[in-house]
């Protein structure tokens, strides 16, 4: 591993890799609701495998459907399932769980610290994506922003368990790494890596669960309950982690980690256009230290003009 800074900084990101940014973070947005609605009948653990079950045999299907074959995961298979216990099996285990004592909004906010850790465990691991001055400064303005943004509404629920806050960061640093072994699969169709990924924490899921929990009761769900589990398998999870790896791709682990930011602005965004809650001034002070942070790390409008 080089230690020069020839490489120091990820690439610039594109008006399309921001679009398909924004979007992901828009459907992340939804899940930490649907997770909140989902845990309150369903074990974490039995919850982790709906999402990823389902999610994979959507993904299956579409591979059929429209293509390119699934059998171009089988070279990688065991990548596949290092990037299954990093990106899904850990951090989604740790969400549920600590979702049962935490609210979404503050599990949006702990989440929100991924960046931080996806650039720190970047700067050890690769050589392309060294920490810079500005993707310091702009990490450190969009964790602000959300603070801003989401605080001044959870000071009810600031006294959760601290095992359940812990939780939360320990999936956001699962997170951070499986940002980094993501890179590896640049070479495969982002459908195929979402498909493989999922497929192998199916395979990992089913026998854990039957072994924990076993079959009884395990489909004992409200309706409204398992309409939140789909639209987190389908929407947040299927869909979702096809822009996610075609953004990785694209644009490297740092900036495809920033979504972790947009996603609190979603929610809030989605709640005042779809259930009519009113924008606070505080939550658009936040949206502002975010964008600034977002600039500030693509340093493409800080850059001198020549």
């Amino acid at each position: 591993m080089t230690t020069g800074t020839s490489a120091a900084t990820a690439r610039p990101m594109s008006l399309q890799d921001w679009t398909l940014l924004i979007l992901l973070g828009a459907i992340w947005g939804g899940s930490f609701f649907f997770a909140r609605i989902a845990v309150a009948e369903i074990a974490p653990l039995a919850l982790v495998m709906f999402r990823v079950s389902i999610a994979a045999l959507v993904l299956q299907l579409w591979l059929a459907l429209r293509g390119p074959s699934f059998r171009l995961a089988f070279p990688m298979a065991g990548s596949f399932f290092v990037m299954a216990t990093l990106n899904n099996i850990i951090p989604f285990s740790l969400i549920f769980l600590g979702q049962t004592e935490l609210g979404a909004g503050l599990a949006s906010v702990l989440n929100a610290t991924t960046p931080f850790w996806t650039a720190i465990l970047a700067n050890m691991l690769t050589q392309d994506e060294k920490l810079s001055l500005n993707k310091l400064a702009g990490i450190g303005f969009g964790i602000a922003g959300t603070a801003v943004m989401i605080g001044p509404g959870l000071v009810a629920g600031l006294g959760g368990p601290i095992w359940a806050k812990f939780a939360l960061v320990g999936a956001a640093v699962s997170y951070g790494f499986a940002f980094i072994f993501a890179r590896r699969f640049r070479a495969i169709p982002p459908p195929v890596v979402a498909t493989g990924q999922l497929t192998a924490s199916t395979v990992v899921m089913v026998p854990l669960v039957m072994l924990v929990h076993g079959p009884e009761g395990l489909f004992s769900a409200s309706a409204h309950v398992w309409a939140a589990v789909v639209a987190l398998a389908v929407l947040a999870t299927s869909f979702a982690y096809i822009l996610y790896f075609r953004i990785i791709a694209s644009a490297g682990a740092t900036n495809a980690s920033l979504v972790t930011l947009i996603v609190p602005v979603s929610a809030i965004l989605l709640g005042a256009l779809f259930l009519s809650e009113r924008l606070e001034t505080f939550e658009i002070a936040g949206m502002v230290l975010i964008g600034l942070g977002l600039i500030t790390i693509d340093g493409r409008l800080l850059r001198p003009r020549v």
